[in-house]
């Protein structure tokens, strides 16, 4: 029977979980704030680890890069903590990327809310000819 998850994919799992707890307790920097942690891909030999995360309440991208950029540069004081936490031989190379698709994902639905509002504003043209060819 075949295994249902691949070990990256537990790694992916178990680094994800990890990191959650691990930037608000050891992080102390006020440029980063809340972070969410959307998703973890590592390599299928283990070596690197693609963080991808969101930044709760910055006001514009160039605070979440700038984010980013304050937790690269922790990357390897997170990586030891890792270390300790999971029993593997390696740990991965964490490289932190601020993922956007949150955030477009709202402007989308902000734009499909407000066609549907201006929809249902102006009267159903469709329906008022349909009508008029019945009779």
């Amino acid at each position: 029977m075949p295994r249902e998850f691949t070990r990256s994919d537990r790694v992916s799992d178990a680094i994800q979980r990890l990191l959650a707890q691990l930037i608000p307790q050891e992080i102390r920097d006020p440029r980063i704030g809340m972070v969410n942690i959307n998703d973890v891909t590592v390599t299928r030999d283990m070596a690197y680890a693609r963080v991808y995360v969101t930044f709760v309440g910055s006001e514009s991208e160039a605070e979440s890069l700038e984010a980013a950029a304050v937790l690269n540069k922790a990357s390897g004081f997170l990586r030891s903590f890792l270390a300790k936490e999971l029993s593997m031989r390696t740990v991965p190379r964490l490289q932190f990327i601020y993922d956007k698709t949150a955030i477009r994902g709202q402007e989308i639905s902000f734009l499909i809310d407000r066609a549907i509002a201006e929809d249902q504003q102006h009267p159903q043209d469709a329906t008022d000819d349909s009508n008029e060819e019945r009779n």
